[in-house]
Protein backbone atom coordinates (compact mmCIF):
# COMPACT_ATOMS: atom_id res chain seq x y z
CA UNK A 1 0.00 0.00 0.00
CA UNK A 2 1.59 2.99 -0.93
CA UNK A 3 2.08 5.80 1.02
CA UNK A 4 0.70 8.63 -1.38
CA UNK A 5 -0.07 8.79 -5.50
CA UNK A 6 3.41 9.88 -6.04
CA UNK A 7 4.76 6.67 -3.54
CA UNK A 8 3.52 4.28 -6.27
CA UNK A 9 -0.63 3.43 -5.24
CA UNK A 10 -2.74 6.33 -5.76
CA UNK A 11 -3.94 6.55 -2.32
CA UNK A 12 -5.44 10.04 -1.79
CA UNK A 13 -4.02 12.27 1.17
CA UNK A 14 -6.26 12.56 3.82
CA UNK A 15 -5.18 14.69 6.84
CA UNK A 16 -2.00 15.56 8.90
CA UNK A 17 -2.55 14.51 12.25
CA UNK A 18 -2.40 17.14 15.30
CA UNK A 19 0.69 16.52 17.41
CA UNK A 20 -1.35 15.54 20.47
CA UNK A 21 -2.45 12.46 18.40
CA UNK A 22 0.83 11.83 17.20
CA UNK A 23 2.22 11.70 20.77
CA UNK A 24 -0.58 9.56 21.89
CA UNK A 25 0.22 7.12 19.07
CA UNK A 26 3.71 7.05 19.76
CA UNK A 27 3.11 6.85 23.75
CA UNK A 28 0.62 3.99 22.60
CA UNK A 29 3.20 1.68 20.42
CA UNK A 30 5.62 2.27 23.40
CA UNK A 31 3.77 0.44 25.39
CA UNK A 32 4.28 -2.90 22.69
CA UNK A 33 7.60 -2.23 21.64
CA UNK A 34 9.26 -0.63 24.85
CA UNK A 35 10.48 2.50 23.51
CA UNK A 36 8.58 6.00 24.36
CA UNK A 37 10.72 8.17 22.83
CA UNK A 38 10.79 9.34 19.13
CA UNK A 39 14.43 8.33 18.31
CA UNK A 40 16.19 11.39 16.66
CA UNK A 41 17.15 12.37 13.57
CA UNK A 42 20.80 10.76 12.84
CA UNK A 43 23.48 11.99 10.37
CA UNK A 44 22.72 10.46 6.84
CA UNK A 45 24.90 8.61 5.22
CA UNK A 46 26.38 8.89 1.45
CA UNK A 47 25.28 6.74 -1.21
CA UNK A 48 26.41 3.99 -3.24
CA UNK A 49 27.00 4.11 -7.03
CA UNK A 50 23.55 4.95 -8.22
CA UNK A 51 22.26 2.12 -10.35
CA UNK A 52 18.83 1.28 -12.72
CA UNK A 53 18.17 -2.25 -13.51
CA UNK A 54 14.92 -3.35 -15.07
CA UNK A 55 13.49 -7.26 -15.88
CA UNK A 56 10.77 -7.69 -17.84
CA UNK A 57 8.55 -10.87 -17.17
CA UNK A 58 5.09 -11.68 -19.30
CA UNK A 59 1.82 -10.50 -19.39
CA UNK A 60 -0.27 -9.80 -16.90
CA UNK A 61 -1.64 -12.53 -14.73
CA UNK A 62 -4.10 -12.81 -11.03
CA UNK A 63 -5.13 -9.39 -11.32
CA UNK A 64 -7.70 -10.01 -9.19
CA UNK A 65 -5.28 -10.30 -6.09
CA UNK A 66 -4.04 -6.95 -6.23
CA UNK A 67 -5.34 -4.40 -4.09
CA UNK A 68 -6.28 -0.66 -4.09
CA UNK A 69 -2.74 1.12 -2.53
CA UNK A 70 -2.47 2.53 0.99
CA UNK A 71 -0.45 3.94 3.42
CA UNK A 72 1.47 2.16 6.06
CA UNK A 73 1.44 1.75 10.07
CA UNK A 74 2.01 -0.56 13.11
CA UNK A 75 -0.63 -0.78 15.74
CA UNK A 76 0.19 -0.01 19.60
CA UNK A 77 -0.85 -3.99 19.94
CA UNK A 78 1.28 -6.16 19.24
CA UNK A 79 1.14 -10.00 18.06
CA UNK A 80 4.61 -11.88 17.75
CA UNK A 81 5.06 -14.09 14.68
CA UNK A 82 8.58 -14.50 14.87
CA UNK A 83 10.86 -17.56 14.82
CA UNK A 84 13.76 -19.04 16.94
CA UNK A 85 16.86 -16.70 16.09
CA UNK A 86 19.24 -19.03 13.67
CA UNK A 87 22.68 -19.91 15.53
CA UNK A 88 25.28 -17.76 14.44
CA UNK A 89 22.90 -15.42 12.44
CA UNK A 90 24.15 -12.04 11.73
CA UNK A 91 22.14 -8.58 10.09
CA UNK A 92 23.59 -7.62 6.60
CA UNK A 93 26.89 -5.42 6.58
CA UNK A 94 28.38 -3.24 4.08
CA UNK A 95 26.92 -1.27 0.78
CA UNK A 96 23.31 -1.83 0.22
CA UNK A 97 22.69 -3.36 -3.60
CA UNK A 98 19.53 -4.53 -5.54
CA UNK A 99 20.59 -8.20 -4.66
CA UNK A 100 18.98 -7.10 -1.40
CA UNK A 101 15.96 -6.28 -3.11
CA UNK A 102 12.99 -8.52 -2.78
CA UNK A 103 12.43 -10.83 -5.73
CA UNK A 104 9.21 -11.21 -7.82
CA UNK A 105 9.96 -15.06 -7.38
CA UNK A 106 8.57 -14.43 -3.70
CA UNK A 107 5.07 -13.49 -5.34
CA UNK A 108 5.30 -16.58 -7.53
CA UNK A 109 2.21 -18.84 -5.56
CA UNK A 110 -0.10 -15.93 -6.56
CA UNK A 111 1.19 -15.03 -10.05
CA UNK A 112 2.96 -17.72 -10.80
CA UNK A 113 6.70 -17.68 -12.39
CA UNK A 114 8.07 -14.92 -14.54
CA UNK A 115 4.58 -12.80 -14.74
CA UNK A 116 5.95 -9.88 -12.50
CA UNK A 117 8.15 -6.88 -14.20
CA UNK A 118 10.53 -5.78 -12.38
CA UNK A 119 12.00 -1.84 -12.46
CA UNK A 120 14.44 -0.88 -10.57
CA UNK A 121 15.67 3.42 -10.12
CA UNK A 122 18.48 4.56 -6.99
CA UNK A 123 17.91 8.07 -5.20
CA UNK A 124 15.27 9.40 -3.21
CA UNK A 125 11.65 10.27 -3.58
CA UNK A 126 8.13 9.50 -2.14
CA UNK A 127 8.05 6.00 -0.37
CA UNK A 128 5.50 4.23 1.88
CA UNK A 129 4.65 6.91 4.14
CA UNK A 130 0.91 7.02 5.02
CA UNK A 131 -1.72 8.94 3.24
CA UNK A 132 -3.13 10.18 6.64
CA UNK A 133 0.45 11.45 7.52
CA UNK A 134 1.22 13.31 4.46
CA UNK A 135 3.57 12.91 1.69
CA UNK A 136 7.06 13.33 2.24
CA UNK A 137 10.00 11.51 0.42
CA UNK A 138 12.34 9.19 2.37
CA UNK A 139 15.12 12.35 2.64
CA UNK A 140 12.44 15.09 4.67
CA UNK A 141 11.64 12.27 6.98
CA UNK A 142 15.15 10.19 7.75
CA UNK A 143 18.05 13.13 5.95
CA UNK A 144 19.84 10.26 3.89
CA UNK A 145 20.99 11.15 0.38
CA UNK A 146 19.29 8.19 -1.51
CA UNK A 147 17.76 4.58 -1.67
CA UNK A 148 17.16 1.87 -3.45
CA UNK A 149 13.39 1.55 -5.17
CA UNK A 150 12.26 -1.13 -6.56
CA UNK A 151 8.82 -1.82 -8.31
CA UNK A 152 6.96 -5.25 -8.79
CA UNK A 153 3.65 -4.74 -11.16
CA UNK A 154 2.01 -6.81 -13.16
CA UNK A 155 2.57 -5.01 -16.70
CA UNK A 156 5.27 -3.04 -18.30
CA UNK A 157 3.49 0.30 -18.25
CA UNK A 158 5.72 2.40 -15.57
CA UNK A 159 4.48 6.28 -14.18
CA UNK A 160 6.09 9.17 -16.05
CA UNK A 161 7.28 10.19 -12.79
CA UNK A 162 8.96 7.18 -11.30
CA UNK A 163 9.58 4.32 -13.21
CA UNK A 164 8.91 2.03 -10.17
CA UNK A 165 5.14 2.77 -9.72
CA UNK A 166 2.44 1.22 -12.29
CA UNK A 167 1.02 3.64 -14.76
CA UNK A 168 -2.31 1.49 -13.86
CA UNK A 169 -2.44 1.26 -10.08
CA UNK A 170 -4.39 -1.59 -10.32
CA UNK A 171 -1.13 -3.53 -11.51
CA UNK A 172 1.39 -3.03 -8.43
CA UNK A 173 2.17 -6.44 -7.00
CA UNK A 174 4.35 -4.35 -4.43
CA UNK A 175 7.32 -1.71 -4.07
CA UNK A 176 10.25 -1.81 -2.03
CA UNK A 177 12.84 0.91 -0.68
CA UNK A 178 16.30 0.05 1.31
CA UNK A 179 19.39 1.98 1.79
CA UNK A 180 21.97 1.18 4.17
CA UNK A 181 23.54 3.06 7.65
CA UNK A 182 26.96 3.15 8.58
CA UNK A 183 26.07 1.09 11.98
CA UNK A 184 23.06 -1.55 12.67
CA UNK A 185 22.26 0.68 15.51
CA UNK A 186 21.80 3.42 13.03
CA UNK A 187 19.47 1.43 10.95
CA UNK A 188 17.17 0.48 14.02
CA UNK A 189 16.81 3.96 14.87
CA UNK A 190 15.62 4.69 11.05
CA UNK A 191 13.08 1.79 11.01
CA UNK A 192 12.00 3.01 14.85
CA UNK A 193 11.13 6.52 13.11
CA UNK A 194 9.40 4.73 9.75
CA UNK A 195 7.29 2.52 12.31
CA UNK A 196 6.23 5.69 14.49
CA UNK A 197 5.29 8.00 12.03
CA UNK A 198 2.58 5.19 10.57
CA UNK A 199 0.94 4.83 13.73
CA UNK A 200 -1.77 6.96 13.09
CA UNK A 201 -3.25 5.26 10.43
CA UNK A 202 -4.17 2.47 12.62
CA UNK A 203 -6.88 4.70 13.70
CA UNK A 204 -9.31 6.46 11.33
CA UNK A 205 -13.07 7.67 11.42
CA UNK A 206 -15.49 4.66 10.61
CA UNK A 207 -15.68 3.89 6.64
CA UNK A 208 -11.81 4.89 5.63
CA UNK A 209 -9.09 2.30 5.30
CA UNK A 210 -7.17 1.25 7.80
CA UNK A 211 -4.29 -0.56 9.36
CA UNK A 212 -4.30 -3.71 11.65
CA UNK A 213 -2.34 -4.54 14.37
CA UNK A 214 1.47 -5.14 13.87
CA UNK A 215 3.41 -8.44 13.61
CA UNK A 216 7.14 -8.80 14.35
CA UNK A 217 8.92 -11.10 12.94
CA UNK A 218 12.55 -11.56 13.93
CA UNK A 219 15.06 -13.93 12.33
CA UNK A 220 18.11 -12.57 14.30
CA UNK A 221 18.92 -10.07 16.91
CA UNK A 222 19.16 -7.29 14.43
CA UNK A 223 17.20 -9.27 11.92
CA UNK A 224 13.48 -8.02 13.00
CA UNK A 225 10.24 -6.71 10.55
CA UNK A 226 7.34 -5.54 11.70
CA UNK A 227 4.42 -6.26 8.99
CA UNK A 228 0.90 -4.04 9.32
CA UNK A 229 -2.47 -5.56 7.38
CA UNK A 230 -4.59 -3.35 5.06
CA UNK A 231 -8.13 -2.91 5.61
CA UNK A 232 -10.51 -1.68 2.93
CA UNK A 233 -12.95 1.11 4.41
CA UNK A 234 -15.81 -1.43 4.71
CA UNK A 235 -14.06 -3.33 6.96
CA UNK A 236 -13.70 -0.29 9.44
CA UNK A 237 -17.20 0.01 11.63
CA UNK A 238 -14.94 1.26 14.66
CA UNK A 239 -12.57 3.26 13.87
CA UNK A 240 -9.86 0.46 14.22
CA UNK A 241 -9.03 -3.01 12.01
CA UNK A 242 -11.47 -5.28 12.35
CA UNK A 243 -10.44 -8.30 14.54
CA UNK A 244 -10.47 -11.98 13.07
CA UNK A 245 -10.39 -10.53 9.53
CA UNK A 246 -7.84 -11.25 6.73
CA UNK A 247 -5.61 -8.24 5.67
CA UNK A 248 -5.72 -7.75 1.99
CA UNK A 249 -2.09 -6.67 1.35
CA UNK A 250 -0.11 -4.27 3.77
CA UNK A 251 3.01 -2.58 4.27
CA UNK A 252 6.11 -3.95 6.14
CA UNK A 253 9.33 -1.98 8.11
CA UNK A 254 12.48 -4.06 7.82
CA UNK A 255 15.87 -4.22 9.00
CA UNK A 256 18.70 -6.24 8.88
CA UNK A 257 22.06 -4.74 10.29
CA UNK A 258 23.07 -2.04 8.79
CA UNK A 259 20.49 -2.30 6.57
CA UNK A 260 16.67 -0.88 7.00
CA UNK A 261 13.74 -0.80 4.38
CA UNK A 262 10.04 -0.45 3.28
CA UNK A 263 8.25 -2.73 1.96
CA UNK A 264 4.38 -1.90 0.72
CA UNK A 265 2.64 -5.30 -0.54
CA UNK A 266 -0.27 -4.37 -2.93
CA UNK A 267 -1.58 -7.18 -4.12
CA UNK A 268 -4.52 -8.69 -1.90
CA UNK A 269 -2.65 -11.15 0.41
CA UNK A 270 -3.80 -12.50 3.31
CA UNK A 271 -2.17 -13.26 6.90
CA UNK A 272 0.03 -16.35 6.01
CA UNK A 273 0.81 -14.85 2.76
CA UNK A 274 2.34 -11.47 4.26
CA UNK A 275 3.76 -12.97 6.57
CA UNK A 276 5.70 -15.22 4.01
CA UNK A 277 6.58 -12.39 1.43
CA UNK A 278 7.99 -9.96 4.52
CA UNK A 279 10.04 -13.33 5.97
CA UNK A 280 11.64 -13.78 2.42
CA UNK A 281 12.13 -9.68 2.03
CA UNK A 282 13.69 -9.43 5.59
CA UNK A 283 16.02 -12.59 4.47
CA UNK A 284 16.75 -11.02 1.44
CA UNK A 285 17.80 -7.89 2.82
Amino acid sequence: MNGGPAAGGGRTVVRRRSAVAALVAAAALGLATGRFVLPPPAGATAPPAARSDAAVGGASQGASALATPGGSVPTPASSASGSASPTGATGATGPMTTANLLEPAAFSPEFGSGKIHVTDRYGDGAYANAACTGEKTLGQTLGGRGAHFRGLMTGPRTSPDDPTVAADRDGQVAREVAAETPSPSLAQNFSERLLLEEVPCQEETPGHWVYGRTTTVQLAPDVTASWMGYYQGSLNTTGRAPEGKEPCGGIAVLRSGNHYGVLEVHACLGTAAMDRVVRTALSQL
